[in-house]
């Protein structure tokens, strides 16, 4: 059976990622302000998959009759850092403003994110094989299904290649420990989890040929804000001339942004570091920024660009 994190009926339902792997439950979304909770408390992560799920909140919004610019600030405002929530709201405005049925386009998204994975899978696929290193989750858990980076080692190994996944945990988070393992458990995909910090010794020791990452946006010179950690991974491969790819759907480009330094990182509360201190302050970006100058390549639905994001 294949994975899903994003159901909807008569109200929408979201895989709990907190719990997995250990538990799998489900949360009910009924408004749009319970959706914008969901996204910021990281019930759902994953830029495709907040974008999808807020047109899903602003459809319970508006089968509610509810005030919709605020259920539209609300959703925008639940994580700032991945652009595909802007553009997914953006997308609905006009629709919204000619009274059109706002559920009909999200159905429309979500079914549109699958076939866009798809296709930068398929794109992506030949540049991997063997050992690939990524980090965080990229896979269905966190798109609409198939995934980006983890997309692209899904068709990889559709097409027959041998892909051997090194997945690392993602401090604070946890999301490579309990996501992408756990995708890879359920589809078979060979994988070795490794603390954040072995990424480095790993590399020395041969055993990678590439890293691919996903991304939460993507600045018009190419600079790529991913979860934290990843530029660590592209200074390492760099220094170990391994190829760096990332796996970003067009929907991540924001053009208006004209480099990293301009990309909004979010800051997460300091009890997801670290609980119980006292007299300490913590510092707990969410996201950091891999310069374009360290990007091997940047693969999306349309193809595979060295030289800059495609448009």
């Amino acid at each position: 059976m294949s994975l899903t994190a994003i159901r909807f009926d008569s109200a929408l339902h979201l895989l709990d990622q907190r719990l997995l792997p250990r538990e799998s439950r489900w949360v009910t979304c009924r408004t749009a302000a319970e959706t914008a909770d969901a996204i910021a408390s990281m019930v759902v992560r994953g830029a495709p998959a907040i974008a999808i799920t807020a047109a899903y909140g602003m459809a319970l919004a508006q089968g509610a009759g509810a005030d919709m610019a605020l259920a539209r600030a609300a959703l925008l405002a639940s994580r700032p850092t991945a652009v595909n929530l802007r553009w997914a709201l953006e997308r609905l405005d006009p629709l919204l403003r000619a009274g059109a049925d706002l559920l009909t386009e999200a159905r429309r998204m979500h079914e549109e994110d699958v076939a866009i994975n798809r296709a930068l899978g398929a794109h992506g696929a030949p540049l991997l094989q063997e050992g690939v290193l990524t980090i965080c989750n990229t896979g269905t858990l966190a798109t609409g299904g198939w995934g980006t980076a983890l997309g692209m080692v899904r068709s990889a190994r559709e097409a027959g290649r041998a892909i051997h996944v090194y997945a690392l945990e993602t401090r604070p988070y946890d999301q490579g420990a309990r996501l992408t393992t756990y995708e890879c458990s359920h589809d078979g995909i060979p994988c070795t989890l490794l603390a954040d910090s072995m990424a480095g010794a790993l590399m020395a020791a041969g055993r990678v040929r590439s890293v691919v990452v996903g991304c939460d946006r993507v600045a018009a010179n190419g600079d790529a804000a991913n979860k934290i950690g990843t530029y660590n991974l592209a200074v390492l491969a760099r220094h170990h001339a391994l190829p760096f790819y990332v796996a970003m759907p067009s929907s991540t480009l924001d053009a208006g942004c004209p480099d990293g330094a301009s990309i909004p990182i979010e800051e997460r509360p300091a009890e997801e570091l670290f609980a119980g201190l006292r007299g300490v302050s913590v510092w707990n970006p969410a996201f950091d920024v891999t310069p374009a100058e360290l990007i091997t390549a940047w693969v999306s639905e349309h193809g595979v660009s060295r030289e800059g994001p495609l448009p």
